[in-house]
């Protein structure tokens, strides 16, 4: 992960620092028998950042690696990049520009959280690809990189081998996809709980929603949708799920759509791919019981969702994790 090290590094992007290292930098052994290896790689600062006053002007760090590290990595994160860069179109350093490319033209996975994109953008690996960033600045990306295509409607996209986020949550949604596409869906969803936030924010969902519209209290929800998702394998209606709510099928629509930034349906499906991913991990059931016991229905039907929404059929996935939860450990 990149760290820009300077004086007065703003508290607002030490949430986003933050995020990577809750995610990958601690071992997970009960989880994963291998996990991941996180280093921070700093920009190398001015020898006067050490002794900036972390009350007055911010903090200013100090990593073991530096930007030669990122060629050779796996994955490269950058978190986030000065607010002069994105604001006032100071420039990047040339020498993490370089190092990007670096990285990128040997093989990394190249990740940016929220102003991370101006750097991504910068070295010319975002051009001709769809990504984000914070709703606040995707306008000044755009306008910067025209050869960006920007959705400022997202919470997140995976283009593959370049992937990038809005910005704080987001963030959090994007390094758990990393932890989903890599290790599985029952590892993210566990590791997830731990840090007691959703399992899994698909990337497509609003990062926006217009509170303009009254407040509505969501905790009214959460009662009817942990009650659906204890029965996946069964036919779920809008009107069922509304009238146990207590609520119009309209205003149920209404309310989840506000809540989450997708419609009932799109969540249920959601819910029910990410119980086929965990059974396919972590049972030997054919692909037919998992489609029953998902709700997804038939095994056709199944293969046709995870091609559609996963990219691979079911049993291509369970070849993809086949000792990554073993068979004792219960399901979430």
């Amino acid at each position: 992960m990149v760290v820009t090290e300077e004086i007065g590094l703003p508290s607002w992007d030490l949430y986003e620092l933050s995020i990577p290292c809750t995610v990958f930098g601690k071992a997970q052994p009960d989880l994963a028998d291998s996990w991941y290896d996180l280093r921070l790689c700093g920009t190398g600062a001015a020898e006067g950042a050490r002794d900036a006053d972390p009350l007055g002007t911010g903090l200013a760090l100090r990593t073991r690696y530096g930007l030669d590290d990122l060629v050779g990595a796996d994955t490269v994160i950058v978190p986030s990049v000065p607010d002069p860069c994105v604001e006032e179109g100071r420039p990047l350093s040339e020498a993490l520009i370089t190092a990007l490319r670096r990285a990128h033209d040997a093989g990394a996975r190249m990740v940016s959280l929220c102003t991370g994109a101006f750097a991504l953008a910068e070295a010319g690996l975002l051009d001709g690809r769809r990504a984000t960033a914070h709703w606040l600045h995707t306008a000044q990306l755009a306008e910067r990189y025209p050869k960006v295509r920007v959705d400022d409607s997202v919470l997140y996209v995976d283009d593959g081998d370049v992937l990038t986020s809005a910005g704080l949550t987001a963030g959090l949604d994007l390094c758990l996809h990393l932890v989903r596409r890599d290790l599985g869906a029952h590892v993210a969803n566990q590791l997830a709980r731990r840090m007691v936030v959703p399992a899994h924010r698909p990337g497509g969902q609003a990062q926006f929603i217009d509170l303009s519209v009254p407040a509505t209290d969501d905790d009214a929800l959460a009662p009817v949708l942990d009650w659906a998702r204890s029965r996946l394998d069964q036919p779920l209606t809008v009107r069922e799920l509304a009238r146990r709510a207590a609520m119009s099928p309209r205003t149920f629509y209404r309310r989840l759509q506000e809540a989450t930034g997708t419609t009932p349906l799109q969540w249920l499906l959601t819910q029910r791919l990410g119980r086929a991913q965990s059974l396919l991990e972590s049972t030997d059931l054919p692909v037919e019981k998992i489609g029953e016991l998902s709700g997804l229905g038939t095994a056709n039907n199944l293969r046709h969702h995870f091609l559609r929404h996963i990219g691979v059929s079911p049993s291509e996935y369970r070849r993809a994790f086949p000792r990554s939860v073993p068979e004792s450990r219960p399901l979430a």
